[in-house]
């Protein structure tokens, strides 16, 4: 089935990146020297992932006219769609920015398998705005997830080549906020990709426009005065780049897999990007794996699994009430 070889695809592709990214920006986090400013990194990723939308956009119109012809009615003529998307812009704009500061103050691993709490957020938001339901073996994975977070919590492992200081309370924090924003702005953008027939990346396009100007806005509130004194791209290193690259790359398969899956499938690469990032963690940072760590893990990735187990059909926007013989539990 050549559609499902390209829904694994993605998702293999997605896991991938996921993983190489969090070890990346990670390293980043613990070179010498100071730091970049990471508001500036987010707003160059929605820059490359818009510039990467319009050539995707480009190819897929196949001609120049009727490239110009899209842009012209569904960006430059559509105030209304570009208003709807910045909703997410926004909230991503959010979400990325408290994704770095968790990360910089929690080790990459713990950090990975912390931000799984956002399976139990977007499937809390999947049922209140998609009308979706959920069976008891997916809300059983739902509190299985919360205990091996919570186990992970409870004693965080230890890095032992690299001591960077951290603030592990600012860290949780910052992922709280991550979490739900990454929760609600996944099923809106899910929402808005199924609800039309417009292009995926006309969609984009529309998205990443009010991203760059959410995450301009962010870089100038947040370090507009460091900026001025020491330059827009102060910091920068070959290892940074990369991370922005991943960053950008991640960002349109993630998109894919919302548009031919669903938020619930991205669960799949989660629990393999878990497995990935933490065996890098050992590799290059000397973590030091705890029994409760890797409890907690394992208890992670099964509940991923029972919860992406297909028992519904969860790729489609549902309208009303589903089958009452149907044994679900709605919320």
């Amino acid at each position: 089935n050549v559609n499902l070889l390209f829904k694994l695809y993605c998702l293999a592709v997605m896991t991938l990146v996921a993983a190489a990214y969090t070890v990346a920006l990670r390293y980043t986090r613990t070179s010498d020297g100071e730091l970049y400013f990471s508001t500036t990194a987010v707003c160059i990723t929605e820059v490359i992932k818009l510039l990467l939308s319009v050539g995707i956009l480009a190819r897929e119109t196949g001609n120049l006219g009727r490239f110009k012809a899209s842009l012209r009615e569904n960006v430059l003529g559509s105030p209304k769609e570009l208003m709807k998307l910045s909703v997410p812009s926004l909230v991503y704009a959010v979400q990325n920015n408290m994704a770095f500061l968790a990360l910089s103050n929690l080790d990459a691993a713990v950090y990975q398998v912390t931000y799984q709490l956002k399976i139990p957020c977007t499937a809390l938001c999947t049922v209140l705005m998609l009308n979706r339901t959920l069976s008891k073996l997916q809300w059983i994975s739902v509190f299985m997830l919360c205990g091996g977070v919570t186990l992970v919590q409870w004693k965080p492992a230890q890095a032992t080549k690299v001591v960077v200081e951290q603030n592990p309370l600012l860290g949780f924090g910052a992922i709280a906020i991550a979490v739900l924003c990454s929760g609600f702005a996944g099923v809106y953008f899910e929402k808005v990709l199924k609800s039309s027939d417009t292009s995926l990346w006309v969609r984009n396009i529309q998205m990443y426009l009010s991203g760059i100007v959410v995450t301009l806005v962010g870089v100038y509130l947040s370090d507009g005065a460091e900026i001025k004194e020491k330059g827009f791209f102060f910091g920068y290193t070959y290892y940074v780049w990369f991370v922005i690259l991943l960053a950008s790359v991640g960002g349109l398969y993630t998109s894919i897999v919302v548009k031919y899956t669903d938020n619930i499938m991205k669960g799949f690469s989660a629990a393999a990007a878990i497995v990935l990032s933490t065996i890098a963690s050992v590799m290059l940072f000397g973590l030091q794996i705890t029994l409760t760590f890797a409890l907690g893990t394992l208890l992670v990735c099964v509940s991923i699994y029972l919860y992406g187990l297909p028992r519904q059909d969860t790729t489609s926007i549902q309208q009303g009430e589903t089958d009452s013989k149907e044994r679900v539990i709605g919320v």
